[in-house]
């Protein structure tokens, strides 16, 4: 059974996209530890990203980049802290969490709130930073 990302990526659940090639797609989390809050994964579902064959691995780690840059461009923060727990949903993926300190990227803290307006809003800012 396809994973909800699998889902996500084929536009079987919606979501709000921050950007996607033929090989990785990066969405908002719902869930997030801070506003920008992103989730990159590759469109090939692998769970475990270490059973990612070396270019897809990569390729995921360039595509990341970017994201955190346009991220960067539209959420004040100091870094863009990145995190792969990979336990939740069977579907590699790498958080990419806006941060100001080690604290702000413990997945233990309360997760945000954020109205589906504001995540569409905020969506459409990181889009018209990604390059």
């Amino acid at each position: 059974m396809a994973s909800i990302f699998t889902k996500i990526v084929n536009g079987e659940i919606p979501c709000h996209k921050i950007a996607e090639d033929e090989n990785y797609f990066a969405f908002l989390d719902i869930s997030p530890l801070a506003l920008g809050h992103t989730l990159v994964i590759p469109k090939q579902e692998v769970d475990y990203i270490f059973d990612l064959d070396d270019e897809v691995l990569c390729g995921l780690n360039l595509f990341a980049k970017r994201v955190a840059k346009a991220i960067e461009k539209t959420v004040e923060c100091k870094r863009i802290g990145i995190a792969v727990i990979g336990i939740e949903v069977p579907h590699t993926h790498v958080h990419l969490v806006p941060i100001n300190n080690v604290g702000d990227l413990n997945f233990a803290n309360p997760k945000l709130e954020i109205s589906a307006d504001k995540l569409a809003e905020i969506a459409t800012e990181i889009r018209g930073n990604f390059k």
